[in-house]
């Protein structure tokens, strides 16, 4: 799993690690502008404290190497917070940021006066870090950056390489690079989808890219969700008489998820799961609403990664009866209420 990212503040010259100080009214004299550094896309929400008062607002989808203005012109500020999440399709993606201040955010895009008390239906108060912005070019400046330290031109490749692999086009590894491999994956990708060589150097090829992997018939494996509750999936790989499992990916409602695959696997399993808004198990006739089969791997709750499958209750660990999965040929498995 890759490793947990942070937010840092930027100059031109230098990226330090900048997490949890305080902001004076006299820095916001200017945009507030995010960059993001990750190989991720992210969706972030601001949170604004003055006088005691505190405000949020989100979403602000930022693509890799990609910054967004989220405020503009002068505004007071005591503090300012930020929330960032990676978007659910990368399942085994860096974990959340998590902060010492607890702010109100809502499904949606959403503006929320009083942000403390989550009053209205689908609010719900989530961690937000205090972030000290460096002016820079006119603007106040905060990134997201992960332990590699990308810069703007290799985060962008990092996070095409890292969809192109989602996609079924093998442009690993992940490391901002260019080279051969990476470069015949966007090529066979480009040439799939008839477009130019310019499509790749766009502002909207992400969400190109986003595109073939929520509708992706045809192409690799993916799961698709037709019932109205969020799924959690988890994979299992197959290959030299080792079965790789990892979890959770977060299926949304009438979305579509292509887990990453590498190499050559001989065979595939997998495993869903309905959980309602609480992350409780969604029930049918008393019993979980699952999507699996006879192959029993062994899961833990929370996000994992295990290669050992024998004993699981002594690891501590659940067991959970995977599906076998036919990967001779493109495979979408859709998961569907009985």
């Amino acid at each position: 799993m890759a490793g947990r990212y942070r937010i840092v503040s930027a100059t031109a010259a230098a990226v330090t690690a900048m997490a949890g100080l305080a902001v004076t009214p006299d820095a916001a004299r200017a945009d507030l502008k995010l960059c993001n550094r990750l190989s991720y896309i992210v969706e972030t929400a601001i949170g604004i404290e003055d006088k005691g008062a505190a405000a949020t607002r989100g979403w602000f989808r930022i693509d890799p190497g990609q910054c967004r203005v989220v405020l503009k012109g002068d505004f007071a500020a005591e503090h300012i917070y930020l929330h960032a999440r990676a978007l659910a399709l990368y399942g085994g993606s860096p974990a959340a940021q998590t902060g010492h201040t607890e702010l109100c955010i809502s499904p949606g895009n959403f503006v929320i006066a009083a942000a403390r008390s989550c009053t209205r239906a689908g609010q719900r108060l989530a961690q937000f870090s205090e972030i000290k912005p460096t002016v820079a070019d006119d603007a106040q400046v905060a990134v997201l950056a992960e332990d590699a330290d990308y810069d703007d031109a290799q985060a962008r490749l990092a996070g095409i390489q890292r969809l192109l692999t989602y996609a079924g086009y093998d442009a690993s590894p992940i490391d901002g690079l260019a080279g051969p491999k990476t470069d015949a994956a966007l090529a066979r990708f480009l040439k799939d989808r008839k477009l130019t060589a310019e499509a790749a150097a766009a502002p909207d090829f992400f969400a190109k890219l986003l595109e073939v992997i929520e509708h992706p018939e045809g192409v690799g494996f993916a799961w698709c969700n037709d019932t109205r509750h969020v799924v959690m999936a988890a994979l299992g790989v197959e290959d030299k008489d080792a079965v790789h499992a990892r979890g959770w990916y977060r299926v949304e409602p009438g979305k579509c998820l292509r887990p990453e695959i590498k190499g050559s696997p001989s065979m595939l399993y997998s495993f869903g799961e309905a959980v309602d808004g609480d992350g409780a198990p969604v029930r049918r006739a008393g019993k979980p609403l699952t999507w699996g089969g006879t192959k029993l791997l062994c899961t833990r709750e929370t996000s994992f990664e295990l290669t050992e499958h024998v004993d699981c209750a002594a690891a501590g660990l659940s067991t959970s009866g995977f599906a076998v999965v036919d990967f001779s040929r493109a495979t979408t498995l859709r998961f569907r209420e009985p």
